[in-house]
């Protein structure tokens, strides 16, 4: 809304992105919810490269939720009947409807924490009741990782 924006709300939300940017901390980010758009990139998703990144089996990714997109989509295709200066009749309206529902069932499908995890967009789904155990196993490797040295290949890649 207008206050919100008039009190620097965009200004802060880049501050806070930046903030999670540099951080020098190990990143490692769960998502419990919702993890929708700009979002997701403030609250350290995959963009953000974390060290590790878990789910828990209710958690959904995406640009925004399905109902708010297939509600985006519906407006825009009334308001381009609307200009096409056609009145919506009943087989137009069906046709609409069908299009939102597909769109939200299709996002349903593809946001859910499952259809993530296949993607390998995540390092894995956690039963919540284990978090703790989880976030402390990834604070360790993060510290292990830190701490061990890499020996560097002095010799060339031989070919057989």
């Amino acid at each position: 809304g207008t206050e919100p924006e008039q009190a620097g709300i965009i200004k802060h939300g880049a501050k806070f992105i930046q903030a999670v940017t540099n951080c020098t901390v190990p990143k490692i980010t769960m998502i419990v919810s919702g993890s929708y758009g700009a979002g997701n990139y403030a609250m350290a998703g995959r963009g953000m490269d974390p060290r590790f990144l878990f789910a828990w089996p209710r958690s959904v990714v995406s640009v925004m939720g399905p109902a708010q997109a297939g509600s985006v989509l519906r407006q825009v295709a009334e308001a381009k009947i609307a200009r096409s200066g056609a009145e919506m009749n009943d087989e137009m309206r069906g046709m609409v409807d069908a299009m939102e529902k597909d769109t939200v069932d299709t996002m349903e499908a593809k946001s859910n924490a499952l259809a993530n995890t296949a993607r390998v967009w995540d390092d894995g789904i956690i039963d919540p009741a284990d978090t703790r155990a989880v976030v402390a196993f990834a604070l360790s490797v993060c510290r292990e990782g830190d701490e061990r040295s890499v020996n560097t290949n002095t010799f060339g890649i031989s070919r057989l």
